[in-house]
């Protein structure tokens, strides 16, 4: 991760520094107003992991047995984030046993020791609003057996940040980061003796970014579905600490709930996993059913559109389509190239998928799985459907530039299913040729038909796809449509190199096929994971072209082979890996 480098970033780490020091001299904490109630799930398996000295943060791993997790050289500054937000204490609180107690309160300690005097890279609004979060959270379970100086010590740190939080929480960026800052805040503030006062105006002000982040569909102006998750799952349980503190939580805060709770209803697949797009993943196990449950709120999207997304869902199979521009630039900067490209998911097995996010694994796989290649959809002629722009010199990321920025859609109903219709204009500029894409789900949810066009619609885009074929000799433009498949899954080109079958763990067995005109192709993939600790091998079914004409037309289609049962019993799921790294 690279470090910011301009004025406003080196501004805000010393305004950062000077508040942490100056808060050293904050009224302490004596007690919890009442017992806090945890609320985060953490990882069995990886809770046993840290007590033998696997530290896995931020997808880098470092084997250290018996070396305390402050004393290790940290790979880089995504490590050191995870380390100082200590969300690992949930892990450490799900084997919740007297070795694990030891650790969180040797590590937590250990942390107050080093760090607690305002240095250190953890002094952020938004790892300080986690960090609290999660000390809140697990009070109980650290505390335990614990001396006066100890426990004094605890809550004297509790107070510091929490003041902090007071006075820097307007420095987080929009967004997640500033959601984080202010339910710490609320979080400390309802829950410690003598601090309620600081929590009067992070609600007036959370309520207020509900207003300005949440826009009327319940999404966020980044359109990453996690991210959703995250900002959903701290509004309630921000409402939830109000809730037991005998507090109304503000009409607008309880508006933003309604709106983002039908929102990932849509951007749920059939397996529970949200739709991986925008830098998103599948969201940590367990986490959006919670959030969902704990809500209250049963809606769904009435005409199936949440947050720019569409979605087909029929029998045991869903489909969640990118189906909207990409974010604007101010919000891309971990945006994909991805308009148009789909997922789909059948029963409790991921079949096709995109390559996912490659931030964990270094600024090259970063920059490879944002592009249209690393999705499943079209790509001409090598382009992106948008492009990555010059790094931020005040951020060093880089935004989408050269976007799509019409996107026309359709939801309907089919003959025999549904259906989805769209378009949009990303290689209008460069080879004047509109890319439209149609796809339907029968009613059962066993087939699914796609066709993928490239189209000259306007005079003025007909003359300039006649100049790129004149700079082509004519030989018409190369084009690839892709559908990259999850790495369990197994594939195999069949019928003398036709079609493609597909055989999920489930014991289920897909056929694609296509109408014959393009070339077939069974291709090396990657799938971006993170807690992974290298790219994961996977498939990538590849039908290649060429645009000869003012409208190119391709047909395929992906159905369940003939001796698939209509419901197959399928219980047994992997464990999510610790250090996985195959």
């Amino acid at each position: 991760m690279s470090t910011p480098f301009g004025f406003t970033a080196r501004k805000a780490r010393f305004l950062n520094r000077w508040h942490a020091r100056r808060t050293t001299r904050a009224r302490a904490a004596t007690a919890f107003v009442s017992s806090p109630e945890p609320r985060t799930i953490g990882s069995f398996a990886k809770g046993r992991q840290l007590v033998a000295g696997n530290y896995l943060f931020a997808g880098a791993l470092v084997e250290a047995p018996g070396v305390d997790v402050w004393d290790v050289n940290a790979p880089d500054g995504a490590y050191l984030e995870a380390l100082h937000g200590f969300a690992w204490m949930d892990d450490l609180a799900a084997v919740g046993d007297a070795s694990t107690r030891e650790v969180g309160q040797k590590w937590l300690w250990g942390w107050i020791d080093r760090y607690g005097q305002g240095r250190g890279p953890g002094w952020t609004p938004d790892l300080t609003g986690r960090r609290l979060i999660r000390w809140i959270n697990h009070a109980l379970f650290v505390l335990r057996g614990t001396e006066a100086e100890q426990s004094d010590a605890f809550y004297q740190s509790l107070a510091q940040q929490t003041t902090f939080l007071s006075k820097r929480w307007h420095a987080a960026a929009p967004g997640l980061p500033r959601f984080e800052a202010l339910t710490g805040l609320i979080y400390a503030g309802l829950s410690l003796e003598g601090m309620d006062d600081l929590a009067t105006p992070a609600v007036t002000a959370l309520a207020q970014e509900c207003t300005d982040q949440i826009d009327d569909e319940g999404g966020l102006p980044t359109r990453n579905p996690e991210e959703l998750l995250d900002v959903f799952t701290l509004l309630t349980w921000a409402s939830a600490a109000l809730t037991d503190a005998g507090r109304a939580t503000p009409v607008p805060h309880l508006a933003a709930i309604e709106r983002i709770a039908p929102t990932l209803r849509t951007l749920r697949h059939s397996d529970g996993g949200l739709a991986r797009f925008h830098g998103g993943g599948r969201g940590q196990e367990g986490w959006l059913d919670h959030a969902l449950a704990s809500c209250d709120v049963k809606t769904r999207q009435p005409d199936g559109l949440s947050m720019g997304y569409a979605r087909l869902s029929a029998g045991r199979t869903s489909v969640i389509i990118d189906a909207a521009t990409p974010p604007a630039p101010g919000a891309s900067f971990n945006a994909h190239a991805s308009t148009l490209a789909f997922e789909v998911t059948s029963g409790r097995r991921p079949l096709i998928v995109n390559c996912g996010s490659g931030a964990s694994f270094g600024a090259d796989w970063r920059r490879a799985g944002r592009a249209t290649p690393s999705h499943s959809a079209l790509c001409l002629d090598g382009y992106s459907s948008a492009r990555l722009g010059n790094a931020d010199r005040a951020t060093a990321r880089e935004a989408l530039v050269d976007a799509p920025s019409h996107v026309p859609i359709e939801v309907s109903h089919a003959p025999d299913g549904l259906r989805f219709q769209g378009g949009h204009n990303g290689y209008v500029k460069t080879h004047g040729l509109t890319h439209a894409r149609q796809l339907e789900l029968t009613f059962d949810g066993r087939g699914m038909a796609g066709e993928d066009m490239l189209l000259a619609l306007e005079d003025a885009e007909k003359r300039l796809f006649d100049r790129v074929m004149d700079g082509k000799k004519l030989a018409g433009v190369p084009f690839d449509i892709r559908f990259h498949l999850h790495p369990e899954v197994d594939a195999a080109l069949d019928m003398g190199g036709s079609a493609v079958s597909i055989a999920l763990k489930s014991g289920e067995i897909w056929v694609f096929r296509h109408d014959g005109t393009q070339t077939l192709a069974l291709e090396p993939s990657v799938y971006l994971e993170k807690g992974r600790l290298k790219p994961r091998a996977a498939l990538q079914i590849v039908l290649s072209g060429k645009a000869m004409d003012y409208a190119t037309r391709v047909r395929w289609s992906l159905s369940k082979a003939q001796e698939t049962a209509m419901g197959i019993r399928d219980l047994n799921r992997d464990a999510p890996g610790v250090i996985p790294d195959e």
